[in-house]
């Protein structure tokens, strides 16, 4: 079998001695564990690492700065650019990618039994800014005729702890926003039968979330798409995207006084999601060879679909940024020039 094998990228474990120290927030996933373990590390600086939950490090990272370099929410990521806070700028560094209209969650007595139903329906958002939401309200408009204005939507968090919070933002005009009450929270509502359905369904484990009841084992709610693999492929099939979830940004002040350490980290975050996607290969042949995957299978295996830079990204990007702005929350689609370095943009 061809390129199934080990392969050339090693880890390189440690930090590199002597060099510029730079604080590292990261969510826990398959692509930044290696970087948390110290196995890679970026030439010529020192990262001492701090792994939260996304809903807590962005919110922190938006609100504070604590970190020179972190994971970051890609919708919050394009409307602090566009804001004009110019205290970041991103790096095309790509952790997790989903469908994320497979994380809709609605109420099995609500009469929602496809996403055109959702029109005039009571929708809950963690927070209306978030990147699950904003590419699900791009799949409900752009492939099911259903926009923003035609729902109604209940938002979680509350301005003091939330992205929103921390980037100005406010309803878009023409779409009804309102804010869950501070003595009730999403899950409550759904229960009760106050809201039909949810975006995104985060419960708790964070200083941000407030919600707690486990829904995805309850009896009256399911998923938008019963089968969503088949969902999956759909969408895939018909776009070619495999939605971004998260970028990642380093501080603007660092990376124009030390331009070097731009490409260094990103080249520490390829490596370590290159060493991710060898050792994925390496144990999937072991379904080939026990007949549990069938040989063709070997060429889909061999498909890398989480890349990071912007040219294997492009088309995402452009989505991303032009659903921002169709859904109000930046005054204009964003240029890619704009958001990511310039060292980067050809990679």
């Amino acid at each position: 079998m061809s390129g199934m094998g080990p392969e050339s990228v090693k880890p390189r474990r440690g930090a590199s001695n002597g060099g510029l120290s730079l604080s590292v927030g990261l969510t826990p996933n398959l692509r930044t564990r290696p970087i948390l373990d110290g196995m890679f590390h970026a030439d010529g600086v020192d990262m001492t690492c701090l792994e939260l939950h996304p809903s807590e490090l962005f919110w922190r990272q938006l609100k504070f700065a604590e970190f020179d370099v972190a994971e970051m929410s890609m919708s919050s990521m394009l409307m602090a650019i566009a804001g004009g806070d110019d205290r970041f700028i991103g790096l095309p560094v790509f952790t997790t990618h989903y469908f994320f209209q497979n994380w809709i969650l609605v109420r099995k007595d609500s009469g929602i039994e496809k996403p055109e139903d959702f029109a005039g329906r009571r929708i809950g958002v963690p927070e209306y800014q978030q990147t699950a939401a904003l590419w699900s309200r791009g799949v409900l408009q752009h492939e099911f005729g259903v926009a923003p204005k035609d729902m109604e939507f209940w938002m979680e968090r509350t301005p003091d702890i939330s992205h929103g919070g921390s980037t100005g933002f406010e309803p878009p005009e023409g779409v009804t926003v309102h804010r869950i009450p501070a003595e009730t929270n999403m899950g409550e509502m759904l229960l009760a039968g106050e809201l039909d359905a949810t975006l995104l369904y985060l419960p708790g484990g964070n200083l941000v979330d407030r919600s707690t009841a486990d829904l995805f084992n309850h009896p009256n709610f399911g998923p938008l798409f019963p089968d969503p693999y088949a969902e999956g492929k759909r969408y895939y099939e018909k776009t070619g995207m495999y939605p971004i979830n998260h970028g990642m940004v380093i501080k603007r002040e660092l990376a124009e006084k030390h331009p070097w350490v731009v490409l260094n980290i990103y080249k520490a975050f390829e490596d370590a999601a290159n060493y991710c996607d060898q050792q994925r290969k390496a144990m999937m042949i072991n379904h080939i060879e026990t007949g549990l995957l069938p040989p063709e299978a070997e060429a889909a295996i061999a498909t890398p679909l989480i890349r990071h830079g912007v040219v294997a990204n492009r088309k995402e990007l452009e989505a991303i940024t032009l659903y921002s702005y169709e859904q109000g929350l930046t005054p204009r689609q964003l240029k890619l020039e704009e958001v990511f370095a310039p060292s980067t943009l050809d990679k």
